[in-house]
């Protein structure tokens, strides 16, 4: 089936770039600190720089909803996100980036608020009376995903072969995003399973009916709803998915390539 190549790669794309959960630091707190852009004696980063640095953590973890983190580090010495102590579901991928540098024998503590979500989040206004700082986050952990469509065969019997090439910041593996997406997209599709078909008859004169108000985005958040009060298992349904890729001939995986390459 020509040109359905073209139609899986832009929302396989569309998904990755846009659905796929990630986990952040989304909010610092520490009383000591006067305002966002002061300096604390002692230390070689500004609060800001700070805060910059905990947006840079590399997170991974299955939570939904916020989870509570913290810092407390003495100086003189050098802060990274080896001293922080996280819940047990929090894992940090990267446990040697940077946060501060402490020049004295002084105390940094600081609170911290992880979350799990998708896309970007902008701060909210805080007049921080209470100490807390909100981070401008991007959730997506999948950094840039590009996808390329080539023919190959003779005559009429041309067939397609998609390419996706696929970049994440560490928290997840090229191939689990590629899985999450999949799922994400069958997830999709679900409702139209379920809509209920209504037998109408058109009366004299009439060219068109009305149709019963189909409520998709009810039942996509329905179906989020339940995903997040248990861990999904994959069942019989996304094998329609790649049912369709080998019915079209298309290799699903070629592990051995540069950035780990689905096609």
């Amino acid at each position: 089936m020509k040109g359905q190549a073209d139609t899986i790669s832009i929302a396989m794309r569309r998904d990755l770039l846009g659905e796929i959960e990630g986990t952040c630091i989304t909010r610092a707190k520490s009383e000591k600190i006067p305002h966002e852009y002061s300096t604390i004696v002692g230390i070689e980063e500004s609060v800001h720089e700070i805060l910059m640095n905990l947006k840079e953590i590399v997170l991974r973890s299955n939570l939904y909803g916020t989870r509570d983190a913290f810092i407390c580090v003495r100086g003189p010495g050098y802060v990274t996100a080896q001293d922080i102590i996280s819940p047990p579901s929090v894992e940090i991928v990267d446990t040697t980036q940077h946060i501060a540098s402490l020049t004295e024998p002084i105390d940094l503590c600081i609170g911290l608020q992880i979350e799990r979500n998708r896309r970007y989040h902008m701060k909210t206004p805080n007049n921080s009376q209470d100490g807390s700082y909100p981070i401008d986050v991007v959730f997506m952990p999948v950094r840039n995903a590009n996808h390329s469509i080539h023919s190959y065969g003779n005559g009429n019997e041309k067939q397609e072969i998609l390419f996706l090439e696929i970049w994440t910041n560490g928290s997840l593996t090229p191939k689990e995003a590629l899985h999450e997406a999949s799922r994400n997209l069958i997830d999709l599709f679900i409702p139209f399973l379920d809509a209920q078909e209504e037998d109408i008859q058109l009366e004299d004169n009439q060219n068109k009916v009305t149709l019963p108000f189909f409520t998709f985005h009810d039942r996509l958040t329905k179906l989020r709803k339940n995903k997040k009060e248990k861990f999904y298992h994959l069942t019989s349904e996304p094998l329609l998915l790649f049912e369709v890729v080998s019915y079209l001939g298309w290799p699903l995986f070629c592990p051995g390539w540069p950035q780990y390459r689905a096609c």
